[in-house]
């Protein structure tokens, strides 16, 4: 049964190409993109996540939040357990780099693997191993035979599987819910996982002081056998699910060209590589305030890690309640995560350091969910595997090349240098990239001093002569608003 209809009126593109720029191709299979769903008044709060109504996609939230708990908790314990068995923080980016390198390398192929066969196969089998996993770790680190080693190779193995696990549940949701949805099922997920990073590192912490990091490792060996039941469970005839794309030559190469045809989707994918190189080792960053700084222990690191979950959660829900979904705004909010992290660096005292964590996390979130929407709703569903793997091969394995950069900074000059160049680029990058924009697309602030509710707008220069190749063909009536 197809999911009920929301009681505010919604509008939809023609299924034409029209996130691509001023020259529009003939709709052929890699150009045409999915309906956007346009939200025309703002949604009330009792349908906020709408999406839940969704049966499947409820119990996939359910399985996902219990899921993301789970791992918050081995994430802190893992980079806990690090820093304490080698005494350096390098050593805990090093970690980070082994999880997400494989992404940077097999990101591409990953998204391809997303397209040609069942995603929910796909899921199970990924999880099925991350539980094999986290199963050893816990055995290694409660019977306290754990070395640092035994961590990078597990994070290695962890990683290959992740590469595989997270373009197919990108492409999942969409097969959950369908188009109508997708935007709000996509802050759902964000919400229940920023939610989870809320609880998950406080019990960590408690965990770590309490008992050990054994037990939180164990914790998501459950919570994976869990996420397998809850796949299991979901049922079949309600998914709406796409034919495999066949495999033929130069599949990864259309994927590619695909993404690069489309503003909405690669400036997109430039600012998720400044942010994941610099900003998206927040973790390794702050193992180094609570160990060298602060000196607040297993359960300050946990509690930092809280805070910044605790922004992310507000950020989720905000996410949520927008009504235009516009390049400039992803990109904003790219350069507003910066720069909470410049004025961390700034922070005379733990307080205050706490509340630039708190505003960090909720920046990085509207920039993650917003690029995250805009990526796939600019995509066709015979290509979003590919073109949402290549999207996420540039935000985890940044954080491969990121992790232990940041790492050696904090170790080897300071905590402060180091989250001062991990916001510093990418906001001078986020101002660069509005730049681009606002000249393609003829845009100025103009200032109006009578409209209190609307003092700075961002508006079209309509005297002004378009650049050429600038996305300038303003939005049809009844379609999406501009990218821009």
């Amino acid at each position: 049964m197809a999911p009920p209809p929301p009681s505010t009126a919604t509008v939809s593109q023609p299924v034409i190409d029209s996130a691509t720029s001023a020259t529009h191709r003939p709709a052929e299979p890699g150009n045409i993109t999915q309906p956007i769903a346009v939200v025309s008044e703002r949604l009330p709060w009792r349908q906020t996540f709408i999406s839940l109504r969704v049966p499947n996609f409820r119990l996939f939230a359910i399985g996902h939040f219990i899921a993301v708990i789970a791992v918050w908790m081995q994430r802190i314990a893992q980079d806990w357990m690090v820093l304490q068995l080698s005494g350096s923080v390098t050593a805990v980016g090093i970690t980070v780099a082994l999880q997400f390198m494989p992404s940077l390398f097999l990101g591409p192929w990953a998204g391809m693997m997303a397209d040609r066969f069942a995603k929910r196969k796909i899921l199970i089998l990924c999880q099925c191993m991350a539980a094999v996993l986290a199963a050893t770790l816990a055995v290694l680190a409660i019977s306290q035979v754990v070395q640092v080693w035994h961590v990078y190779v597990i994070a290695l193995v962890l990683g290959l599987v992740t590469v595989l696990d997270q373009p197919a549940r990108q492409v999942f949701v969409n097969e959950l819910v369908g188009p109508k949805y997708l935007r709000n099922a996509i802050s759902v997920n964000s919400t229940t996982f920023q939610l989870g990073g809320l609880i998950g590192p406080a019990l960590a912490g408690i965990l770590l002081t309490a008992v050990g990091a054994g037990w939180a490792f164990s914790a998501n060996a459950l919570a994976c056998c869990s996420t397998v039941a809850m796949l299991l469970l979901l049922r079949k005839d309600n998914l709406f699910i796409t034919a495999p794309t066949p495999k033929r030559k130069g599949m990864l190469r259309e994927g590619l060209h695909y993404a690069l045809s489309k503003p909405t989707i690669y400036w997109p994918w430039l600012m998720a590589g400044f942010v994941a190189v610099f900003a998206m080792s927040l973790p390794v960053i702050l193992a180094a305030f609570a160990d060298h700084v602060y000196d607040v222990g297993a359960a300050g690191y946990g509690l930092l890690n809280a805070l910044v979950a605790l922004g992310a959660l507000a950020g989720a829900v905000a996410s949520t309640r927008r009504r235009q979904l516009r390049l400039r705004s992803v990109v904003s909010c790219a350069g507003m995560y910066g720069l909470m992290l410049c004025l961390a660096s700034l922070a005379p005292s733990l307080l205050w350091f706490g509340v630039a964590m708190v505003l960090s996390g909720f920046w990085c979130l509207m920039f993650l969910t917003g690029s995250n929407q805009l990526v796939q709703i600019s995509s066709n569903m015979g290509i979003r595997g590919r073109v949402m793997s290549l999207y996420i091969m540039v935000l985890i394995g940044g954080q491969a090349i990121g992790g232990p950069m940041i790492g050696w900074v904090a170790e080897h000059v300071d905590p402060q240098a180091a989250i001062l160049v991990s916001g510093g680029v990418p906001a001078l990058a986020a101002v660069a990239v509005a730049v681009v924009i606002a000249r393609k697309g003829r845009l100025t602030l103009k200032l109006d001093v009578r409209d209190r509710r609307h003092l700075v707008r961002v508006v079209r220069r309509e005297s002004a002569q378009p650049m050429e190749g600038a996305d300038t063909p303003a939005p049809a009536a009844g379609t999406a608003a501009h990218p821009c």
